[in-house]
């Protein structure tokens, strides 16, 4: 039990080391990863805001290798509407992103300007502004010896202003989108790295994530199949790709499957392919919507030639999702709403 306690604490610094080389050397991602990225469409694109024609509350959980000390938990809350007989969108979003001793609180207003370009096709553009709260305490760290980055002088504590933007062209069988939600590339840390190389790698910003998303709906009556997909980018890491099938079984019970490609270049993985996911959503009422997502993932802490043990095999990652709409006097939500 002892050594399984220690071997805790190394994998909780471990994801700890992991994320500030990530910062500072590889540029990995830093915005928050979703499975349920279809049904959270907002977090990743402003321009989605009032897309729905009605307003709209979504809550979204992600809970990432459970059991392992300072894993990756995720929240995201958002809300939107249209206004203007629908022309425009407005949107709030807020979030909190946690890995090891890194906490992330973020607040965005978001605003859509929405044309229509078709009977029943619409191009909207958005932009998002805000603020990130950034919240390194290694002081906080256990078991680390004497080592010095610990013992507070490296503390980081910042508020981070920050604009996004991005293009949504959707109708009622299909959408594409490409977005930006973090220009601004903000200075974390001002920290010495040591060497020119190290500098130049990794100078302590934030980096800029591309989004392109796309998704229809093929099928009519009570079977339809619904594929999706997003790409990710940033400057200095891979591309990173999400592949996903759903089928609807008259409109209300969606089963479906995912494989996500990964950007990250780090201790955790053991190969490019990140994770295979299954995923269910229910329609419980016109109003209200729930997903659930599972992540079969395929890195180190789950790879026996790697730890020697099969203590770590399926780690298990969780994601769940909680959609309200209010239908206004149209009733709109009676229409039934894929993306």
């Amino acid at each position: 039990m002892k050594n399984f306690t220690n071997l805790k604490n190394r994998l909780a610094t471990l994801l700890l080391v992991g994320a500030l080389v990530s910062s500072y050397q590889t540029f990995a991602q830093q915005e928050a990863m979703f499975s349920q990225y279809m049904f959270n469409t907002m977090a990743i694109n402003p321009a989605y805001a009032g897309s729905r024609d009605v307003l709209s509350l979504t809550a979204l959980g992600r809970y990432q290798w459970m059991g392992v000390p300072g894993a990756p938990t995720t929240y995201t809350f958002s809300m939107d509407m249209p206004i203007k007989n629908e022309k425009m969108g407005l949107g709030l979003q807020a979030s909190y992103d946690g890995l090891g001793l890194a906490k992330n609180t973020g607040l965005y207003l978001t605003y859509s300007y929405r044309v229509k370009v078709g009977p029943r096709s619409t191009l909207a553009f958005g932009v998002q502004g805000g603020a990130m709260n950034l919240r390194w305490a290694l002081s906080d760290a256990q078991n680390v010896g004497n080592d010095p980055v610990f013992g507070g002088n490296f503390d980081i504590n910042r508020i981070l202003p920050n604009v996004g933007g991005g293009i949504y062209l959707s109708n009622d069988r299909g959408y594409i989108g490409v977005s930006c939600p973090q220009i601004m590339q903000n200075s974390i840390t001002n920290y010495n790295l040591g060497s020119d190389s190290l500098r130049k790698a990794g100078d302590g910003k934030t980096r800029r994530h591309y989004f392109v998303m796309m998704g229809f709906v093929v099928g009519k009556g009570n079977f339809k199949i619904k594929p999706s997909t997003m790409l990710r980018y940033t400057a200095g890491s891979p591309l990173g790709v999400d592949g996903n099938i759903n089928f609807w079984i008259k409109d209300k019970i969606s089963f479906g499957v995912s494989g996500r490609i990964s950007q990250f270049q780090n201790f955790s993985q053991v190969d490019p392919f990140d994770a295979a996911i299954g995923m269910i959503e229910l329609q419980l009422t016109p109003q209200l919507k729930m997903g659930y997502a599972y992540d079969f993932t395929t890195n180190k802490l789950n790879d026996k030639s790697k730890t020697g043990t099969s203590r770590f095999f399926g780690i298990p990652t969780h994601e769940a999702m909680l959609r309200y709409e209010f239908g206004f006097g149209k009733n709109k939500i009676l229409t039934p709403r894929y993306f």
